[in-house]
């Protein structure tokens, strides 16, 4: 006799073989409240603003803590505990307070905290600015070059001294023999011997500067792929941008290394004197702001590149001829909205003188040359400001005594109006 196959009904009326199915039961699911977006405003942050004590959050009596916070069914109790129960206190203990930054995370000491220029992790110094018309101001890692760039002779003050003395003693000896022996031949004598130390005196004074850009435009370019650690070299290459780009304050040229906007005013007659030291019937420098910051730079020789560690208050010598970008003359005194913007920004007046303004810069793309000594860290080369002067060296083709300069050595002969190779 065989076995009857067990069969049910389903629920469209059909019948089938086999048992019905019995219906399991689901498991529980685990549901989350959505947290509604706060945009880093901690006043919108509900529970967080109110366990932080955040004034302008309401309080309200709140559970006590059982003295572990857990996140999660599955997470365990909290690193560390805070000190005192109930509310998480706004400071824990053996360490300093907690900060809510604009973007919702976390930290231990106050916004801000930590020097000026100090750069965090993931974070950027960048410039900036109460409006973006308006003058830009740079942290610590921009060099801010205030003084112009000093070119002289290192001649030690005895020395001046003592040739001053015997050109006075040789005066007097010539007068006097010149008065006893009732000849001038013994004055034209002695002044055949100090009239060319004064000129050569002068001649140094005018064309010193000239004489150190030749020297470095004559100084043999080195190979940084066989560069040692501690030599000076001359790098020639293409400049690009590092991590804070700068930006020229009168034209906005974007993506520079190096930047420069002097105004100068010619005094004449009775007129206003651009600075203490202003004469008249000469253009005197009112105002100026010249910044670098620490870029890269690509060697032609070796197709290396190098940072060149030019921010952080380096001492730099920059050889950047800059352009006349205003020139308001006696006949042309009408100011563009752009330059009466550039002057009430730095609060400088805009009545009747004569002014021009100046603006230079080093564009990332532009061809420089740049001098300094190498040092190797971490795998990084880098071209830091010789710790010693730079000299020249007697010319004496040029008749040109020696001639020095401090820090780095920053030269650049593109056109500013011309185009840069693109990078």
């Amino acid at each position: 006799m065989g076995t009857r196959i067990p069969s049910h009904q389903l629920s469209s009326g059909l019948y089938v073989s086999g048992r019905p199915e019995q219906l399991k039961e689901r498991p529980p699911t685990m549901t989350s409240r959505s947290v509604p977006y706060t945009g880093g405003d901690p006043k919108k942050s509900g529970e967080l603003g109110k366990m932080l004590e955040i004034p302008g959050v309401d309080q309200k009596p709140s559970r006590p803590s059982s003295g572990s916070v857990r996140s999660g069914p599955n997470s365990g109790p909290a690193v560390g505990r805070l000190s005192g129960s109930g509310p998480m206190s706004r400071k824990s203990s053996g360490s300093g307070p907690i900060a809510l930054q604009p973007t919702g995370l976390i930290t231990s000491g106050p916004v801000g905290s930590g020097p000026v220029g100090s750069r965090r992790s993931g974070q950027l110094e960048q410039p900036s600015a109460a409006a973006s018309a308006g003058k830009t101001v740079y942290g610590s890692a921009v060099t801010s070059l205030n003084e112009e760039v000093k070119v002289g002779f290192r001649v030690s003050r005895a020395v001046v001294w003592v040739f001053m003395v015997v050109v006075a003693m040789c005066l007097l000896v010539g007068v006097f023999l010149m008065v006893a022996v009732k000849k001038a031949v013994i004055l034209v004598a002695l002044g055949a011997v100090i009239v060319p130390v004064v000129v050569l005196i002068a001649w140094n004074c005018v064309w010193g500067r000239r004489g150190l850009l030749g020297f470095v435009k004559r100084y043999p370019d080195a190979e940084l792929r066989g560069a040692i650690d501690g030599q000076y070299v001359k790098v020639t290459g293409v400049v690009t941008c590092g991590s804070i780009p700068l930006e020229s304050s009168y034209q906005r040229i974007p993506r520079c290394v190096y930047v420069s906007t002097e105004l100068y005013e010619y005094k004449g007659l009775g007129g206003k004197s651009a600075n203490p030291k202003h004469s008249c019937f000469t253009w005197g420098s009112r105002y100026s702001e010249k910044y670098v910051a620490d870029f890269y730079v690509s060697d032609f020789q070796s197709g290396l590149r190098a940072l060149v560690k030019a921010g952080y208050g380096a001492k730099v010598a920059p050889f950047v001829e800059p352009n006349t970008v205003v020139d308001v003359t006696k006949d042309n005194k009408e100011l563009s909205p752009n330059f009466l913007g550039w002057l009430a920004d730095r609060k400088l007046s805009s009545d009747d003188r004569i002014m021009r303004l100046k603006e230079g810069y080093i564009k990332e793309g532009s061809t420089v040359s740049v001098m300094g000594v190498v040092q190797r860290h971490d795998n990084v080369l880098m071209i830091v400001p010789s710790a010693e002067p730079v000299s020249t060296g007697c010319q004496w083709i040029r008749c040109l005594l020696p001639t020095y300069v401090e820090g780095l050595i920053l030269t650049c002969e593109d056109n500013q109006n011309a185009d840069v190779i693109p990078v």
